[in-house]
């Protein structure tokens, strides 16, 4: 295969070499455990608090609002079973979304087995929460509302700041999964009004294995890892400190051209869409047309298999996802793509490519041809397309 194109930046991003270069020390010279006393231990503490405060200044939090995790999934599964926990005295109903990563709408699931009511809101055919929902959803006896800020799969970026307000009104508490949005949205927590928000180094060139859960000063949380009295005692065990320092690294690097670098994305992004939904026929953009995430795109192709578009582009080179959950293991489609109103034929024909800076427009044109030629070719094959040209009605797209 000559060429590679990596349009899955959802999915993961390559570390950028400063990120590597600004973690090898703590591998190899400044190993010490932050937890000991002597001076090689205490060094690595300082570095880490030094961390936390950059960290912290590129959401507008103070550092000791950042709480290091593993990644967004703990953040989350954090963020939804400790607050619940530590709040099920005053309620037991928590409201989320229908199109929450599963490390939200999974951990709701284990709440709900543990006696709490979860509400899950709808959203619109464009991925969008109407604020009026959450306000009839909302009762006396609701203690946190969860809603992700940029979705994963089809880019939709949500009001978080006027659903916060609505939250808080009720006496809830808010949190935000904001691990697809970080670095491609400028997050503000006070502008927000969030009192959680989750975030992954990964999906903004930094290393795997490390993420934070910004908690606002006076948020009652349980401790969710239970040990030693690491991060002020509310998440036990020896601190990462190479990956604490790669993710502080990534997020100097990722804000310092956020403006050049997501207008770029954007042209980008646009550029495809627009190609796209001209040159190929039967063909849906998923999430809405600009409320959605600066590298994002998620299209549903007629008469087609998701898993089978993947492997052909994956032929060429492409290197995308799929809307369906085929590929998992899965006959079911995306419950995300389920939510916004598709049927399951259509949500079975979906892909996601996501962009970053590295991505050229030479990549999106050859991505472009590669697709019509391989949905021609898929279409073939297919026995609802062949109903379809003999003159029987299309697929509907949504439900």
């Amino acid at each position: 295969m000559a060429r590679q194109i990596y349009l899955d930046n959802a999915a993961t991003t390559g570390v950028h070499p400063e990120v590597l270069d600004a973690m090898v020390p703590y591998f190899l010279e400044d190993y010490g455990n932050p937890s000991s006393l002597y001076e090689f231990g205490q060094q690595a503490k300082a570095d880490i608090t030094e961390a936390r405060s950059r960290i912290a200044a590129h959401i507008n939090a103070t550092d000791r609002d950042i709480y290091f995790t593993a990644g967004g999934t703990e953040s989350d599964n954090w963020a939804l079973k400790a607050t619940a926990d530590a709040y099920k005295d005053k309620g037991r109903h928590i409201i989320t979304s229908a199109i929450e990563h599963h490390a939200i709408s999974h951990s709701a699931e284990w709440l709900e087995k543990q006696g709490f009511e979860v509400t899950y809101l709808p959203v619109d055919s464009e991925g969008i929460i109407d604020p009026a929902t959450l306000e009839a959803a909302i009762r006396e006896d609701t203690i946190l509302v969860s809603i992700i800020h940029g979705n994963n799969e089809i880019g939709a970026l949500q009001p978080i700041k006027e659903l916060a307000a609505i939250a808080h009104a009720h006496g809830a508490l808010f949190h935000t999964d904001a691990v697809q949005s970080i670095a491609h949205v400028p997050i503000d927590v006070e502008e927000l009004g969030v009192d959680m928000l989750s975030a992954s180094a990964h999906k903004f060139h930094g290393p795997k294995g490390i993420g934070f859960l910004y908690i606002r000063k006076g948020v009652r949380t349980r401790s969710f890892e239970h040990g030693g009295a690491q991060e002020r005692k509310r998440r036990a065990g020896t601190e990462n400190v190479p990956g604490i320092i790669g993710m502080a690294k990534a997020l100097d690097i990722a804000m310092a051209n956020f403006e050049q670098r997501t207008a770029y994305e954007l042209e980008l992004r646009d550029y495809l869409i627009e190609r796209v939904l001209a040159e190929v026929e039967h063909v849906r953009l998923n999430g809405h047309r600009t409320k959605r995430l600066s590298n994002n795109v998620n299209f549903s192709f007629e008469f087609i298999e998701g898993e089978s578009l993947l492997l052909s582009l994956e032929q060429r080179g492409i290197m995308a996802s799929s809307g369906s959950a085929c590929a998992s293991g899965s006959l079911d489609p995306s419950h995300v793509l389920l939510a916004i109103g598709l049927t399951h034929e259509i949500a079975h024909g979906s892909l996601r490519l996501s962009l970053s800076e590295k991505t050229t427009r030479d990549d999106i044109d050859y991505t472009i041809d590669a697709i019509k030629e391989v949905v021609v070719n898929l279409r073939k094959m297919s026995p609802l397309y062949e109903d379809f040209l003999q003159g029987k009605k299309a697929i509907s797209a949504v439900k």
